[in-house]
């Protein structure tokens, strides 16, 4: 491996983009070797300023890049699968932002590409676990002061939805890291989803079914609910307050900037979740460079993308039909064990 680790940074959106950044400018141990995009433009302008970078429109050229050691996929969901493969295919170890697949079935055939490679690949972009918050939260309830846990409530709002957002990716694309964190925090497979309707919001495009209150049942008997709400108006929020039998603990209730003049007082409040949760994106990279550098792979992993998908489209399906709708899994193989 080179002094610098050098990463393919496939998707050169908002996402991607930040990426080649923090690559760039944040995080020490590496450096951007090749960027991939359809649109080679936008590719261009997101390396701007930065020496040795190749362009390229397709994935699979990014790859075969010379100094290409590792990839970090930030291209859309459905891209996401033939990256994975691709980069099994070269045994490039991966950092993939979530979701793994879009769907559950896209996700098995990742896994057992990766179990017939008898070793870890890929790291999920579940940023959360990453978070300073998150990580207190849950060194406190794995600790045991405060007893078993019962219920997490949880919050996740954003000030509006992009163009031709649908009620399904409310659950299958917003909660996807509520999903992850409530699996991360209690230590349990969620097994069953139902899903509630408010009234809409009148801020919600019309046949927008926004907000949503979701109920997760785990494994270990505790419940997991989450208010979704992507078109609140004002911020981007995310909170979870951890219920258990001898105490409560909440985080997502920091304080931001605080700014008086005029004769007023104004509060910042997180726009979009780059802002929000800029340090646990600069943590989870960190520690993938770092982990790759020394051969290893941390992090969640294939079988929580996996997970992940399942759920979400069991909560789909819940949206769907108005009822209870169990999670079905797959046995979990012995390489995430």
């Amino acid at each position: 491996m080179s002094e610098l680790l050098g990463v393919a940074v496939l998707g050169a959106g908002h996402m991607g983009a930040d990426h080649v950044r923090r690559l760039d400018r944040v995080v020490s141990g590496a450096r951007v070797a090749a960027v991939a995009d359809p649109d080679t433009g936008r590719a261009q302008e997101a390396v701007a300023g930065i020496d040795g970078v190749s362009v390229h429109a397709e994935a699979a050229a990014a790859l075969d890049a010379p100094g290409v050691e590792a990839v970090l996929v930030a291209s859309p969901g459905p891209a996401h699968e033939e990256a994975l493969l691709a980069a099994f295919a070269r045994g490039l170890p991966v950092l993939c932002e979530k979701p793994l697949t879009p769907e559950s079935a896209g996700a098995l055939r990742v896994m057992e590409a990766e179990v017939r490679l008898g070793r870890r690949l890929a790291q999920v972009g579940f940023m959360r676990r990453y978070d300073a918050e998150y990580q207190r939260l849950k060194s406190l309830l794995d600790s045991g002061r405060l007893g078993r846990p019962l219920m997490l409530h949880c919050t996740h709002r954003n000030v509006s939805s992009p163009p031709g957002f649908t009620s399904a990716m409310l659950v299958n694309s917003s909660l996807s890291h509520e999903i992850d964190a409530a699996r991360w925090l209690l230590g349990q497979e969620l097994t069953a989803v139902t899903v509630a309707r408010p009234r809409s919001s009148a801020k919600a495009p019309e046949g927008l079914i926004d907000p949503q209150f979701v109920l997760f049942e785990t494994a270990g008997g505790a419940l997991v609910d989450v208010e979704v709400f992507v078109n609140c108006g004002f911020g981007y929020q995310v909170g979870c307050e951890a219920v258990c039998e001898s105490g409560s603990a909440r985080i997502g209730d920091e304080r931001s900037m605080a700014v008086t003049a005029a004769g007023g007082r104004r509060e910042e409040v997180a726009q979009d979740y780059l802002m929000r949760f800029a340090d646990a994106y600069d943590r989870e990279v960190q520690a993938w460079v770092d982990a790759t550098r020394a051969g290893r792979v941390t992090g969640p992993g294939v079988w929580d993308g996996y997970a992940a998908s399942a759920v979400a489209e069991a909560g789909v399906r819940a949206l769907e039909s108005g009822g209870r709708t169990a999670v079905e899994l797959v046995p979990r193989p012995a390489l995430y064990t």
